[in-house]
């Protein structure tokens, strides 16, 4: 059977960009971001190929482009400017909460880096009405992609989150019936109660629509 060179090598590229963001070892990697130290070695040491969902989780972390570290598609990084972080999905379209990722923008739309954020910053547009009171339709909402587990100083406040079920919500985040579980309160929708967290943000600014269509940059 002919062997595949992009599958072949995407376990380099993983390796490739977890140095490059600093984790000397697998180990460190795994344990950073609450992964499998066994699955994630199997699939940087090229023994389990990786699905384009668990890749879309890794670029996220590592800080490059899903496409190249799944398909060696396009440049490593994401082309961003000077002063600006990516709009990387959209959320509000539902009641849940659900942030659907590269669905609704234009891919490479950016905006500016908020006051006090980092280059870590990353955007959320929200689409529809069903997060009235907190942003409404056409604002931005930013936080810190840093995927790293939620804290103290979280609860009672609207935040987004990652669940073990691959969504990506926009929640307040209140105390679960025990240890290690978490409410996630819906500004309009149910509560989802004892959920499973894989990591949680502070969102760091809301941007009123009216400013944010003046202050997006369009991929083109």
């Amino acid at each position: 059977m002919t062997a595949d060179p992009i599958t072949d090598h995407r376990f380099q590229r993983l390796r490739e960009a977890r140095l490059a963001k600093g984790f000397d070892t697998a180990a460190a990697a795994a344990d950073a971001f609450g992964w499998n130290r066994n699955t994630y070695a199997s699939n940087e040491n090229g023994n389990a190929v990786f699905s384009y969902r668990r890749a879309k989780e890794y670029a996220g972390a590592f800080g490059v482009r899903p496409e190249w570290l799944y398909d060696a598609a396009g440049p490593m990084l994401p082309a961003t400017a000077a002063g600006f972080v990516p709009i990387v999905g959209r959320v509000g379209a539902n009641p849940d909460g659900v942030v659907l990722f590269a669905t609704g923008q234009e891919a490479g739309d950016l905006a500016p880096i908020p006051p006090g954020g980092t280059d870590k910053a990353a955007a959320l547009r929200v689409v529809g009405h069903s997060m009235r009171g907190v942003a409404d339709d056409g604002a931005l909402i930013y936080f810190e992609d840093q995927r790293t587990p939620p804290t103290p100083d979280m609860l009672g406040h609207v935040v987004v989150v990652e669940v073990d079920t691959d969504e990506v919500l926009v929640k307040r985040l209140l105390r679960g019936s025990r240890g290690g579980v978490f409410d996630l309160e819906s500004v309009a929708g149910p509560t989802r109660h004892d959920a499973h967290l894989r990591w949680a943000a502070h969102i760091t600014a809301i941007i009123p629509p009216y400013q944010a269509r003046r202050i997006i940059r369009g991929a083109g």
